[in-house]
């Protein structure tokens, strides 16, 4: 699976790229992901992307031209291989629900996921006549741009390929599991209190054990 990040902060990714299981991922090659920021394909002297609005208001807005010409750059990296199925995800507070079911579909038909992550007020939505492209929330609110959801969209397209979690049984969407987990000691103290793990964990009773999980979802 390969991700294709357009933004103009590319580096907002370095510490959640390079950590954990996501950068294993990317170590052993089983998923890869590029930038391309608009900034590159500018063509004012000061490489500027971003204009008033027409419509008035406070903000800015990325221009089209940069972002098109982003998007064309990763394209023509992805059609070295003709065997790749490309998706086009344009971040919008009004766009698709973003889930797990949409994550697992993802994984499953595409091979190229190009994320168009904006900033400021938005981005020209003239790029939307140019690509076919599908805008998608990661919920109901209002980010400061579109670079956290496109972790979010990575993280959990990545989970569902095969081979980064190591044990594909990890995926706690795809087994019985409680949102309330448990480890050693049994028991601790904190403030004189004592805190214990449930009963039932500790009593070697699969099919209640796996009841238990159910219940606690």
């Amino acid at each position: 699976m390969k991700f294709h990040v357009i933004t103009l902060f590319p580096s907002a990714f370095d510490s959640y790229l390079n950590e954990s299981i996501i950068s294993r991922a990317i170590a052993d090659k089983k998923i890869k992901v590029s930038f391309y920021n608009p900034r590159d394909y500018s063509d004012d002297k000061w490489k500027r992307v971003d204009q008033k609005p027409y419509s008035g208001g406070p903000g800015m807005v990325i221009q089209a031209l940069p972002t098109i010409k982003a998007i064309e750059k990763a394209l023509t990296q992805i059609k070295r291989n003709k065997k790749s199925k490309v998706k086009i995800i344009f971040f919008s507070p009004g766009g698709k629900q973003f889930n797990t079911e949409y994550a697992k579909q993802t994984s499953k038909k595409y091979t190229d996921i190009i994320l168009v992550a904006g900033r400021y007020e938005g981005i020209d939505a003239r790029i939307k006549k140019v690509f076919k492209m599908e805008d998608v929330s990661v919920g109901p609110f209002v980010l400061t741009g579109g670079e956290l959801p496109a972790m979010v969209l990575l993280d959990c397209v990545a989970r569902q390929v095969e081979g980064v979690l190591g044990n594909f049984s990890s995926l706690e969407e795809s087994r019985v599991s409680s949102h309330d987990v448990y480890t050693r000691p049994e028991i601790f103290q904190y403030k004189g209190k004592k805190y214990k793990v449930p009963k039932i964990l500790l009593s070697g009773d699969h099919k209640k054990i796996e009841a238990w999980k159910v219940l606690s979802k």
